[in-house]
């Protein structure tokens, strides 16, 4: 049983890797609208604020750049779950592998 788990979680990893491999570019954050006066919501623009290297960072984003950042950041969100579920297939990977040399 454990040799077939470990061949499983082995296609699975491979199968993640495939999937990070197609994601083009990316960057962190959460993309926002702003308005210069908030009350009147006019004079809007766009702000990124992410976190990089424990730096707080803002910036401006142009009104045409905005569908572009936002792919980005959808692409950096799928880039960090399938970064988890390699890690946890990793760590669960580790451990059989573990015990089953233990065994032998």
């Amino acid at each position: 049983m454990t040799d077939k788990r470990l061949a499983q979680i082995e296609k699975r990893i491979d199968k993640i890797k495939a999937e990070l491999a197609k994601i083009g570019e990316m960057r962190p954050g959460s993309l926002t609208r702003q308005y210069k006066d908030p009350n009147t919501q006019s004079g809007p623009y766009y702000q990124l604020s992410y976190t990089l290297d424990m730096k707080s960072r803002t910036e401006y984003i142009r009104r045409e750049c905005v569908s572009d950042i936002r792919r980005q950041i959808s692409n950096y969100k799928r880039f960090k779950e399938w970064s988890r579920k390699w890690v946890a297939l990793s760590i669960e990977h580790s451990r059989l592998a573990m015990k089953r040399g233990h065994s032998r």
